[in-house]
């Protein structure tokens, strides 16, 4: 597999994340992707279209959007909450979507994404997955419908330490990433 960039975003903010912890995962098990694990989450404002251009977006928001025009793909591991996607995560999908001035390029447009997501429930981040997917459709990003890596009962998948032990999770990672390098692959083509 050729080596590409890939911004790694995890949708919740908690230490002990159980999405995070799939992030680096997918650090671990993948065969040759640079995946950079983005912890600016926490520093993204609230979406406001009076300061979304060039001169007036804060100085985290100009970073995360270089940040993804710049790389080949995004990997993206979101909880579930209210049968949907976190506030946070959807705020800077927000700030990464727009280019009012039509002077800089939309960052997510053909992007290549792969989603995954945990939780503690029996339906782990289905419905959450199935609403990021719903916003992809808007940015025209080519998203990676197969497989599909959802970590249901997340905390019977990791040890005590955060590590993922769960060998299907394990194999379904490995195969998303792969999916991802093959739609980056056709996109340079």
């Amino acid at each position: 597999m050729t080596s590409y960039k890939i911004l790694a975003i995890s949708g919740s903010l908690r230490a002990d994340s159980h999405n995070t912890a799939l992030l680096r995962a997918a650090q671990k098990f993948n065969s040759g992707l640079d995946i950079e694990i983005y912890d600016g989450l926490r520093d993204i404002p609230p979406y406001d279209m009076d300061l979304d251009n060039p001169q007036n977006r804060p100085a985290a928001v100009a970073e995360l959007r270089r940040r993804v025009d710049e790389v080949d793909g995004l990997l993206i591991a979101t909880p579930e909450f209210n049968y949907s996607i976190p506030g946070v995560l959807k705020n800077a999908i927000d700030w990464v979507s727009t280019d009012w001035t039509k002077s800089e390029g939309l960052p997510l447009l053909h992007k290549p994404v792969a989603i995954m997501g945990a939780a503690p429930t029996n339906f782990g981040s289905v419905r959450a997955q199935l609403a990021l997917r719903q916003v992809f459709v808007w940015t025209e990003s080519d998203v990676v419908v197969k497989p599909e890596v959802i970590a249901f009962r997340s905390h019977e998948r990791f040890d005590e330490e955060g590590n993922l032990i769960d060998e299907t999770t394990i194999g379904l990672i490995e195969g998303l990433l792969e999916a991802l390098a093959k739609k980056i692959e056709r996109a340079k083509q």
